[in-house]
C-alpha cells in the first residue's frame, strides 16, 4: 500500500505550521509529506508505524510519545478507541520545511548542533520521557502563539531536541525515504498538482489526465485516498488559505481574498466559508481581532 501525499499549508507571514487535532481525523492515515514533523501524543494509546508500507517500525504509543519524522518519511498513529467514539484532542504537531530550517541554520551558526537530529529524523527519532515532559508545555503554547513568540518557542524546542540524551531511531539503518516511488502513483501526482495550483482553475478531467486514469477511476481513487470528493477537498484547502490571509493581512478586503484563493463569485465564497467554518469571513476576522485584543490586554 502506497502512502498518501499530505498537503501542508504554512500560513503567509509564518515560518512553520502548528496543528492540533483529535481522533478520528481526516489526516490520520498512512501518509508522507516533504516537511519535517514534530508529533506529540496528548491523549490515547495505540500503535504507530514509521518507514515503508508494511511498517519498517511498529511501536506502541501513549501520551507523551514525541517523534520527529523527517521529510518524506511515511508514518501513521492509530489510536485504540471504541468504535463510534471520538477524542477532541489527540496530538499536537509542528511542521516545517527543509528550506526554512536550512536557511535559518545558515544564518545562525549556533544551530549546527541541531543538524544531527535533522539527519537522524530521516529514519524517525523517538524522544524519551524526560525530553517530552520539557517539550510538551512549549508545544501547547506554540499552538496559540503569535509573532516573535512563535520563534522563541520554536527555538526553545529546537534546543531541547538538540541536547536530548534519551532519543532513539525508529526505521532500520537500511531505510531511505524515496518519495519518487510514492509520487509515481497517479493520485499523488494529482495531489501535488493541486498543491502547486490551488488557486487556479482545474477539474477532474485535468487531474485524471495527470494521474493517467479515466475520470471515473480517478474520482473513485481520489475519494478513497482523501475521504471526500475533489470539489470538497479543493474547497477546504481554499477556505483554509482564506483563513490564513484573514489572519495575516488586516487590510485585504473580503472580495480580494475571495478571488485570490480561487473562488470566482463572492456570494459563493461567503456561503462556502460559512458552511466550512460556521461563520462568515467578516465575522471570522472580527472574532480574530477580538481575541488578539484580549490577548494584548492580558
Amino acid at each position: 500500500m502506497e502512502p498518501d501525499l499530505e498537503v501542508i499549508q504554512i500560513r503567509p507571514g509564518e515560518s512553520f505550521a502548528t496543528k492540533a487535532h483529535g481522533y478520528p481525523y481526516h489526516t490520520v492515515r498512512w501518509h508522507f509529506h516533504p516537511e519535517y514533523e514534530l508529533h506529540l501524543v496528548v491523549a490515547t494509546t495505540g500503535r504507530y508505524f514509521v518507514g515503508d508500507f508494511i511498517g519498517d517500525f511498529i511501536g506502541e504509543f501513549e501520551p507523551g510519545n514525541l517523534v520527529l519524522a523527517g521529510p518524506n518519511l511515511p508514518h501513521n498513529w492509530i489510536s485504540d478507541v471504541p468504535k463510534g467514539s471520538s477524542i477532541p484532542l489527540r496530538c499536537q504537531l509542528i511542521q516545517f520545511s527543509e528550506g526554512f530550517i536550512s536557511g535559518t541554520m545558515k544564518v545562525l551558526a549556533e544551530l549546527g548542533s541541531f543538524d544531527p537530529v535533522l539527519e537522524a529524523s530521516r529514519r524517525g527519532v523517538l524522544f524519551g520521557a524526560d525530553t517530552s515532559r520539557q517539550v510538551a508545555p512549549l508545544m501547547n503554547e506554540v499552538q496559540q502563539a503569535h509573532g516573535v513568540r512563535r520563534i522563541e518557542l520554536f527555538m526553545m524546542i529546537v534546543g531541547l531536541l538538540s541536547r536530548a540524551q534519551d532519543s532513539q531511531l525508529l526505521a532500520s539503518p537500511s531505510y531511505l525515504p524515496d518519495p519518487s516511488g510514492y509520487m509515481s502513483a497517479g493520485i499523488n501526482k494529482a495531489l501535488a498538482y493541486i498543491r502547486e495550483n490551488l488557486t487556479k482553475s482545474f477539474d477532474e478531467a485535468d487531474l485524471a489526465a495527470i494521474a493517467d486514469q479515466s475520470t471515473g477511476a480517478f474520482s473513485r481513487a481520489f475519494r478513497r485516498h482523501t475521504g471526500m470528493s475533489l470539489v470538497q477537498y479543493v474547497k477546504r484547502l481554499r477556505i483554509n488559505l482564506a483563513c490564513q490571509i484573514l489572519m495575516s493581512d488586516d487590510h485585504a478586503s473580503i472580495t480580494d481574498i475571495c478571488f485570490e484563493v480561487g473562488f470566482n463569485n463572492l456570494s459563493n465564497f461567503n456561503r462556502q466559508f460559512l458552511a466550512e467554518k460556521g461563520m462568515t469571513p467578516s465575522r471570522f476576522r472580527r472574532l480574530l481581532g477580538d481575541n488578539i485584543n484580549v490577548a494584548k490586554a492580558a
